[in-house]
């Protein structure tokens, strides 16, 4: 009995020295933490200490409280310590400092010792001809664009927009957009605003009361000149349950706050969900506009309703046409870019009749031709822009910068300005030189990034008309915002006042 006692006792003394030594270890080891997490701060900053602690599994340093914190599965939603979450965090703190620095008075040159007063120098002693002054002053002045949030007037001033932005597509001459938005209760709401603008003073924007309300999905906007320049806009409505998606042609008189008796021609086409729509420009075919669908493009005649079909290897996601000619350039998602012209007959299942054809290495979401069309330019969701000489089917320049994974972006084009301008899945939007792809600026988002936040722009010389405003239009949730050229640009002047 005695001899059971004392081996009990024994194993007890080896548990108690055993859990002492373990606790000692362990305070040991916490101790060293706090010690090299201590010395750290005290030999360097907060900036240095991030990048030179150690990386250690399962955990995140951070340089602000100068100690490590265990990182918790991503699916845990008690308050989690995530990668993503800090990812997200440190660009939120990103944008936020390089918002406050575009919002400052000084911006950065997009070219060393470039500035307006050089260049008018320069012109005047015939040292710049005239061509490379009006490109390289438009590089100068919007690099200096002032941002100011834009009141849109309606008569219905007792209910403002709340609803967010999903597209807005400006008419040729940029006096109308059209806008689509996502409505909270599900589905989405489209109209025109109309924008006048005043040298003098400011920009103005009026809403159009009679908005209309679908419970659909807008895939696609396109203005369409039926009877007139910008006479209709072409929409691509997304089938649901039973209903097949369509695709709408109305005019935009229907949009008037005068209500007219008479709106103009409105019909709707039956074609299944399409991805992309385009209208043709050209007289030996200016009423007739495009629709690519999921493995063929629709070409219609809008007047007669007769239609012709190509199939194609892969969804149809970007279209546009030429002017000079009836051809057709289309955009997949597996990459390929080819054309089509309107005036060959056959359209068997051979590729025969694609009268150019190249690929990029991911799904197309926009394509531009330049006003030479022998250049295409085209974005991809690998966030490549590469602009290719469709005579020799070689890409013979690329835009870097642009951010995209898997989003359906277009991109921008003003040539007579010399820019090209893109909105990425970051949610910043960049400007480049068309002429030798220098990215001149890239401006934050004025919300946090998102996937439901991506902002929409419009870009032109002429806001508003022929006595409109320079500069750049963008919509983002609810907001509306105008990045001016003018640096006494006045704000809150109503449309009777301003001129």
């Amino acid at each position: 009995m005695k001899r059971g006692n004392w081996r009990s006792s024994g194993r007890d003394r080896h548990r108690h020295q055993n859990q002492s030594q373990w606790r000692s270890r362990h305070r040991s080891a916490q101790d060293e933490q706090e010690y090299s997490s201590d010395s750290a701060a005290g030999d360097a900053s907060s900036s240095s200490a991030s990048s030179s602690a150690p990386e250690l599994p399962g955990f995140y340093f951070d340089p602000e409280k100068n100690r490590y914190f265990r990182l918790l599965p991503g699916h845990n939603n008690c308050n989690p310590l995530t990668k993503e979450g800090l990812q997200k965090k440190e660009e939120e703190k990103k944008r936020s400092a390089l918002l406050a620095e575009d919002d400052g008075p000084r911006k950065k040159a997009p070219r060393t010792g470039l500035n307006s007063a050089l260049l008018l120098q320069k012109r005047r002693l015939g040292l710049l001809p005239p061509s490379s002054y009006s490109r390289l002053i438009h590089e100068v002045k919007v690099s200096g664009m002032q941002r100011h949030r834009l009141e849109v007037q309606s008569s219905n001033s007792t209910s403002p927009n709340t609803d967010n932005f999903r597209l807005i597509v400006a008419d040729s001459a940029c006096e109308r957009v059209f806008t689509v938005n996502d409505v909270s209760h599900g589905g989405c709401k489209y109209g025109i605003m109309n924008f006048h603008g005043c040298r003098k003073g400011s920009l103005s924007v009026e809403m159009c009361d009679n908005l209309y309300f679908t419970n659909r999905k807008v895939n696609s906007v396109c203005w369409a000149s039926l009877t007139h320049t910008d006479s209709h806009v072409l929409l691509c409505l997304e089938g649901i349950s039973q209903t097949p998606g369509c695709v709408s042609l109305l005019p935009a008189s229907l949009f008037s706050n005068f209500n007219p008796d008479q709106p103009g021609m409105l019909c709707s086409f039956k074609i299944s969900t399409a991805w992309s729509c385009a209208w043709c420009l050209n007289p030996q075919a200016d009423k007739t506009f495009s629709t690519g669908l999921s493995r063929q493009v629709i070409v219609t005649d809008a007047v007669t309703g007769s239609r012709a079909t190509y199939l194609a290897g892969s969804d149809v996601l970007a279209q546009q046409f030429a002017l000079r000619a009836p051809v057709l350039f289309n955009g997949c998602r597996s990459g390929e870019i080819f054309s089509i012209d309107l005036r060959q007959r056959d359209r068997g299942r051979s590729h025969d009749w694609k009268t150019s054809r190249f690929f990029q290495e991911s799904a197309i979401t926009s394509v531009q031709l330049l006003q030479d069309e022998n250049y295409l330019l085209a974005a991809d969701m690998l966030g490549k822009i590469k602009l290719w000489d469709i005579r020799v089917k070689r890409s013979v320049k690329q835009y870097e910068g642009h951010h995209n994974e898997y989003a359906y972006l277009p991109i921008h084009v003003n040539e007579p300005e010399g820019l090209l301008l893109a909105v990425g899945q970051d949610c910043y939007t960049r400007l480049w030189s068309l002429h030798d792809r220098r990215l001149l600026r890239t401006i934050p988002s004025p919300h946090p990034a998102g996937k439901d936040s991506i902002p929409n722009v419009v870009f032109s010389s002429q806001l508003g008309g022929s006595r409109g405003l320079p500069g750049l239009l963008m919509a983002v949730h609810h907001d509306l915002y105008y990045y001016s050229y003018n640096k006494d640009y006045q704000e809150g002047l109503t449309l009777e006042g301003q001129c």
